[in-house]
């Protein structure tokens, strides 16, 4: 009897697995809000890195991780009701807090794999809207730069399967997982 070949990851995660949503309540008591017609979604965390480089290192260079950012570039179809016209709360609260000061122009977002996966965070973040324009026969579509304000959280993923817990991994860093 032959053993059977244990499966593999052969199958390829869609760009489209990530869920935004927007914070419209207070940090006491979140409201989050799905922001809709996103067609793009690139979240980055980019480190700083120092020259570390010592005599003892024999004349390779040796650098060190000082410092981390966090940011989402995401392109939004910009989403309007279709008998009042009004533009989207979500998104518009997103356009208003780039044209702002102060804490009117930081928001407090999340963002997770739709399917469950343990990749979900939460932070703080200042906006960039940028209407891309275009031709006459194209859509409304803007480029919205979140970056962020402060540390990016690892959450439990809402969209996890209830009754899953979460564990601690250790790697260079501590991150939670769905168990």
């Amino acid at each position: 009897m032959s053993t059977p070949i244990p499966l593999a990851e052969t199958e390829t995660a869609l760009a489209r697995r990530y869920r935004l949503e927007l914070n419209t309540g207070t940090d006491a008591t979140p409201v989050w809000v799905l922001v809709p017609g996103v067609q793009e979604f690139a979240p980055k965390v980019e480190p700083t890195h120092q020259k570390s480089t010592t005599y003892d290192d024999e004349g390779w260079a040796d650098s060190t991780v000082t410092e981390l950012a966090w940011s989402i570039e995401t392109k939004l179809a910009h989403r309007c009701h279709p008998t009042t016209g009004a533009f989207n709360a979500a998104q518009e609260r997103l356009r208003l807090a780039s044209e702002n000061f102060g804490t009117a122009s930081r928001v407090h977002i999340r963002y997770y794999d739709r399917e469950g996966r343990p990749e979900a965070y939460e932070g703080y973040a200042l906006v960039t809207w940028e209407p891309d324009g275009g031709a006459a026969d194209d859509l409304d579509t803007v480029k919205v730069t979140l970056t962020g304000k402060g540390p990016r959280k690892t959450i439990t993923n809402p969209a996890a399967p209830s009754g899953t817990g979460t564990v601690t991994l250790a790697a260079t860093s501590t991150k939670e997982v769905a168990a």
